[in-house]
């Protein structure tokens, strides 16, 4: 009985220790925490970088929807003209057609690909670029280690850097347009 009430105690002793630790600027300490996709989107890198990729997405998205709209064209065209064809003339344009569809899917589909891979890429050069902020976030404070915030089951907020971070990565980087050149 004795027992469990001293466990008790030190719980709650450490569940206060930790809601006081929320509450407090950085400490030092040997782990830290930070949110990778909120330091990329919300520093104005990542928010640059966002954008000019959704410009390239919409545009996409628009040649995507003229191509489709000729395509269905071009199909009713050849379905009005399918009365005044043999089967097999018909035949040999509707496989036409169809290898066009598809080659025309696969084209765009790699245009999507290669978006989609261009904005890793970005990623990555933002957090290779970010790499020695964060290593002086971690002299600073003595740690050894940051972790992705999304890993950790439990931590205080003292610990995750992330705003910390995207302030000094901003100053350091600015939109990162020194950075595409």
């Amino acid at each position: 009985m004795l027992r469990a009430a001293g466990i008790a105690v030190l719980l709650a002793v450490a569940w206060m220790s930790l809601a006081a630790a929320q509450t407090q600027s950085p400490v030092p300490t040997p782990i830290l925490t930070i949110d990778s996709d909120r330091l990329f989107t919300d520093s104005a890198y990542g928010r640059q970088t966002v954008a000019a990729f959704e410009a390239r997405g919409a545009a996409l998205a628009a040649e995507n929807s003229q191509i489709q709209a000729e395509l269905e064209a071009e199909e009713q065209r050849l379905t009005e003209q399918r009365g005044t064809m043999t089967p097999e003339e018909f035949r040999v344009l509707a496989d036409a057609f169809d290898e066009k569809v598809q080659t025309t899917r696969r084209t765009q589909d790699a245009k999507t690909r290669e978006i989609n891979q261009d904005f890793e890429d970005s990623r990555g050069v933002f957090l290779n670029a970010a790499a020695p902020v964060l290593e002086g976030l971690m002299r600073e404070t003595g740690a050894a280690v940051i972790l992705e915030k999304r890993s950790v089951f439990l931590s205080a907020n003292a610990i995750d850097v992330t705003r910390r971070a995207i302030a000094r990565i901003d100053a350091v980087l600015g939109d990162g347009t020194s950075l595409n050149e």
